[in-house]
């Protein structure tokens, strides 16, 4: 009985070991480094996506566009809100994508709360593409319309002092950015 309880408690490690590996994220920021979880068995695309463009460094250098306090914090527009780039226009932040086709919708029934991380689209449900936002709070309103494709797991201090936008719209004059975005790959505890 003993050696049956040792070798459930090995497998559960083991089989919980290769779905988390990959999946964890790191956002650093101008005020530190933020850890994200990313939901591959719920939005396999997105998160497959997602990890292509941060592969590929297209996030590094993106400008959070879009903040608006007590709601989100919306980023990862590669063509027009890379810093790094040439066509960096921070007039046309938030209307770009990356070169890739669109998204199907993979919506849930996992909840917009705090750290939350969901793929922007237009009004078409099937038109995300590389842009994001992180909750500040939950948005039960957005539930179900949008794709849940990850959570920040540690640092969501840091997404907090993000500079905030003005307007309804949250459009932001100075914006911070980016610095970076790459899959961790140590695996222990973060």
């Amino acid at each position: 009985m003993k050696n049956k309880i040792i070798f459930f408690v090995v497998l559960f490690f083991f089989t919980n070991f290769s779905i988390v590996k990959g999946d964890t994220m790191i956002m650093k920021l101008k005020d530190g480094e933020v850890v994200i979880e990313l939901f591959s068995e719920i939005a396999p695309n997105h998160v497959k996506r997602f990890k292509k463009l941060a592969e590929e460094k297209k996030y590094d250098g993106v400008v959070f566009h879009r903040v608006i306090p007590g709601f989100m914090a919306q980023t990862g527009d590669v063509k027009f809100g890379n810093s790094n780039l040439d066509s960096f226009n921070l007039k046309r932040a938030g209307t770009g994508g990356s070169e890739y086709s669109d998204l199907k919708a993979e919506f849930s029934d996992i909840p917009h709360e705090r750290g939350t991380l969901s793929m922007a689209r237009s009004n078409d449900p099937d038109s995300a593409n590389s842009q994001f936002f992180i909750c500040f709070q939950s948005a039960p309103h957005l539930d179900r319309n949008y794709t849940v494709f990850g959570k920040v797991v540690k640092g969501m201090e840091f997404i907090d002092l993000i500079t905030k936008g003005d307007g309804p719209n949250g459009e932001v004059s100075n914006p911070d950015k980016m610095i970076s975005l790459s899959i961790k790959n140590d695996q222990s505890a973060y």
